[in-house]
């Protein structure tokens, strides 16, 4: 681990100058810059003082960062093929996140499933085919290359009555695919 830049780091998202760390950690400015650029190693001691006017805690400042998975392949996708779509979650165990992108496929004839009205949002767009897009009483076509973008204030849906199979990505936040 790389103390000395991982200190840097914590001190510039705080906002100190290393005159302030130093004043608050009750160090020396030139010790703080010499740990900053790996020139010497803090005690034990004058870690914890650091870490403390920095606040945070040596547990913390140890713990190893998580690798977040921020692409995702065909091989993580999960396919669930329902009796009038097909939906594929294209972003893994999205209910942890902000938003849920998911990819519909609705056959000739398909209907997606019917969202309830909620506190979100939602945005779609037509990779392939047409849709029908019902919300609120009414109906609006969008074809291949059309978003919607609508407030989940009402029950709404979409259905493809054409010959041909389509394909929406579809955004919802809060998660609720």
């Amino acid at each position: 681990m790389d103390i000395g830049n991982k200190i840097r780091q914590l001190r510039i998202q705080k906002g100190l100058t290393l005159e302030e760390l130093a004043s608050r950690s009750e160090l020396t400015k030139g010790f703080l810059s010499q740990l900053e650029r790996n020139l010497t190693s803090p005690s034990l001691d004058s870690l914890d003082d650091i870490l403390e006017a920095l606040g945070t805690n040596l547990s913390d400042f140890f713990q190893e960062d998580k690798v977040e998975q921020i692409i995702f392949r065909e091989s993580d996708f999960f396919t669930d093929e329902r009796e009038q779509c097909t939906v594929h979650w294209i972003v893994p165990n999205t209910q942890k996140n902000r938003m849920e992108p998911i990819l519909l496929t609705l056959p000739p004839g398909g209907k997606s499933f019917e969202i309830a009205p909620h506190s979100g949002e939602e945005f779609g767009y037509v990779v392939s085919g047409s849709v029908i897009l019902e919300c609120d009483g009414k109906r609006s076509t969008l074809s291949r290359g059309e978003t919607f973008y609508l407030h989940g204030r009402t029950f709404h849906t979409l259905q493809n009555e054409r010959r041909s199979n389509a394909q929406i990505l579809w955004v919802s936040t809060p998660p609720l695919f």
